[in-house]
C-alpha cells in the first residue's frame, strides 16, 4: 500500500540511439521532472517549439514516463504526484520514431528519478475508535504508540469517541489490542485519508523488505 514520489526539480537530458542492421533508432529529449500538488498524480507538458521533437512524438514521450511511474526507484512502489515537462531534444529524419522517444523516456526516468530526491509515502487512515470512558487512557496511549495523531476526543452518553489519523501498517491487529484494552467493550472504523512522507526509520524497514523480496524472487 505504500507509494513513492519525489521532492526535487530535476533538468536532465537522455538519448536513445540504436545501430542495427537497417534503420536504427534515434530519440533525444531535454525535459524537467519536479514534484507535483499532492493528489495530482502525474502530469505531462510540452513546451518544445521549432520542431526539434515533433508534435507526433510528444505523446510516446508521455507514454514512456507513464508507464515507468508504476514502479519508483526505492522499493518500487507506484510513483505520485510528479510533473514532467518536455522543453527540446533532437531527431532523426530516418531513425526516429515514436517507440525510440518512448524507449528514451523510460530510460530517463530510470535516469532521473534517483537524482530527485526520492521519498517513500505512506497511506493514512482516518480512525474513529469509540471507547468505555475508564478506558480512555489506555486507548490514547496505545494511539500514540501507534504514530497516531489524535484529531479530537467526545464524550457520549455511553463512552468516549476519539478522532485520530494513524498510518495503516500500524493498525494491523488493531481491533484484538482495542478489545484486550476495553474488555471487549471498545470498537473502531476507518477509511483512507491520504498519503504522507514515511519516517525515516520506517522508510528504511520497508525499503530494506522490499528488496529483500526482489532478491527471493530471483533466487
Amino acid at each position: 500500500a505504500y507509494r513513492e514520489t519525489i521532492t526535487q526539480k530535476i533538468e536532465d537530458s537522455y538519448t536513445h540511439k540504436k545501430q542495427s542492421g537497417g534503420s536504427g533508432q534515434f530519440g533525444k529529449i531535454e525535459y524537467i521532472i519536479e514534484p507535483g500538488e499532492p493528489g495530482t498524480g502525474f502530469e505531462f507538458e510540452s513546451t518544445v517549439t521549432g520542431g526539434s521533437v515533433p508534435r507526433e512524438f510528444w505523446s510516446a514521450v508521455e507514454a514512456g514516463f507513464k508507464k515507468m511511474m508504476k514502479r519508483g526507484v526505492l522499493a518500487g512502489f507506484p510513483c505520485l504526484d510528479f510533473r514532467v515537462t518536455l522543453f527540446d531534444g533532437a531527431f532523426h529524419a530516418v531513425d526516429s520514431s515514436a517507440v525510440a522517444f518512448e524507449l528514451a523516456a523510460m530510460a530517463a526516468y530510470r535516469q532521473s528519478m534517483p537524482k530527485a530526491d526520492p521519498q517513500l509515502m505512506e497511506p493514512i487512515m482516518k480512525v474513529d475508535v469509540f471507547t468505555p470512558e475508564d478506558h480512555v487512557g489506555d486507548v490514547i496511549g496505545d494511539l500514540n504508540r501507534r504514530r497516531g495523531m489524535i484529531k479530537s476526543q467526545d464524550a457520549t452518553p455511553t463512552g468516549v469517541r476519539i478522532a485520530a489519523d494513524i498510518p495503516l501498517s500500524e493498525m494491523f491487529g488493531y481491533i484484538g489490542s482495542l478489545r484486550t484494552m476495553t474488555s471487549g467493550r471498545g470498537q473502531f472504523s476507518m477509511e483512507f485519508l491520504q498519503y504522507s512522507p514515511c519516517p525515516r526509520n520506517v522508510a528504511e524497514e520497508v525499503i530494506k523488505d522490499a528488496k529483500a523480496r526482489e532478491e527471493a524472487k530471483k533466487k
